[in-house]
């Protein structure tokens, strides 16, 4: 007589394992059973133990930390014995979720990092302890959940870099740009358009950036880890930079040809928003440059980066809005410096990028 696993049960061990996460077995079942239930779904590795409710009665709590890193399989444990697991797993500093179903599970899981409990199986008292309630009672579906936590996680960051950097632009361009003397580059009215309108679509659009391929191929980020931790407030400042300064760049170079400062501030007002909407699209990885990531897996972002680009045109082009935005028409030089400046960040940006992940190996 056999009770096999579930076919999905195989895939979901071995996505737990590329990710950094350690699969346990726990049963009340015989350790024979339970070594070759574990062999099967891959849990146990050459050189793993297998530990008994007996053998655990029979050390205390600091030779169970020595040795709970090297034990994969528990067999024909108590509820109590779990109690024990979790903590000696938590003192050497790992986060722990532990699942279970029955009343005497419920001390564990309220232990645990993050408790899960049965939804269909579980009891009332279990459901009240655990942080998380699996309605199909399936260990594939925890796996699901931890790489759609990994997504939105990733999501943010995107999204904070994202508004981040354009905002100390913006900053920038407006600060440096009257330190040095020139005139004002952008009008407050022209300002808020950028914060509401470019800044918003493609911002929104970005939080929901679909889960990259190599998402469950990362080991788990740290505990005490912070939203803007592995260089992430680099990127935003240096970014931020390249954006003021291409800002201000175009903003100098037309008012010293033109000495028209209508057309300066135009240019300057549209170099702000092509370089946020270029900018938009290195955010969808802090992994790859922007010439290494794919374009089109996100169609919302695309629509969002077309509707700006619309309206940035509308912007300048339609006189009702010229009236409105203090904005005048652009000749095609002015948009060749436009488009030179605001393509020179993402250059240097890379350039950066490929050069420090060099060094870092």
């Amino acid at each position: 007589m056999i009770d096999p696993p579930r076919k999905e049960a195989l895939d979901a061990v071995r996505k737990c394992k590329l990710a950094g996460i350690k699969p346990i077995m726990i049963t009340g079942d015989h350790k024979i059973t339970a070594a070759a239930i574990a062999r099967e779904l891959n849990i146990a590795s050459e050189g793993d133990r297998v530990l008994t409710g007996a053998q655990l009665e029979q050390i205390d709590d600091r030779k169970l930390e020595e040795v709970v890193d090297k034990v994969s399989v528990y067999a024909r444990v108590s509820p109590r014995h779990k109690l024990r697991i979790v903590k000696a797993l938590k003192k050497l500093g790992h986060i722990v979720a532990m699942t279970g179903d029955g009343v005497n599970d419920a001390p564990a899981i309220k232990e645990a990092d993050i408790g899960v409990a049965m939804g269909l199986t579980g009891t009332d008292v279990t459901k009240e302890a655990s942080s998380m309630i699996l309605r199909d009672d399936n260990f594939a579906t925890i796996v699901a959940a931890v790489e759609e936590g990994r997504v939105i996680y990733n999501n943010i960051r995107k999204f904070i870099r994202y508004m981040l950097s354009c905002n100390i632009g913006e900053v920038l361009t407006m600060f440096v740009g009257t330190l040095i003397g020139l005139p004002l580059p952008l009008l407050p009215i022209q300002i808020l358009w950028v914060n509401l309108v470019t800044d918003g679509l493609p911002a929104i659009a970005l939080g929901l950036e679909p889960a990259e391929k190599d998402i469950m191929l990362r080991p788990p980020r740290g505990a005490k880890e912070n939203i803007f931790s592995n260089g992430l407030w680099q990127l935003i400042v240096f970014r931020g930079a390249l954006i003021g300064f291409s800002t201000l760049a175009v903003f100098a170079s037309i008012l010293n040809f033109t000495s028209n400062v209508h057309v300066a501030r135009t240019a300057a007002f549209v170099t702000l928003v092509i370089t946020q909407l270029i900018h938009v699209f290195e955010c969808k990885s802090e992994r790859k440059n922007i010439f290494e990531i794919p374009f089109f897996n996100n169609i919302p972002l695309i629509l969002a980066v077309m509707c700006s680009l619309i309206m940035i045109l509308g912007v300048v082009y339609v006189p009702l809005f010229q009236e409105v935005f203090k904005t005048v028409p652009l000749s095609l030089n002015d948009w060749i410096l436009i488009g030179g400046f605001s393509a020179l960040g993402p250059v240097i940006s890379s350039f950066f990028r490929v050069n420090y992940k060099y060094i870092r190996r």
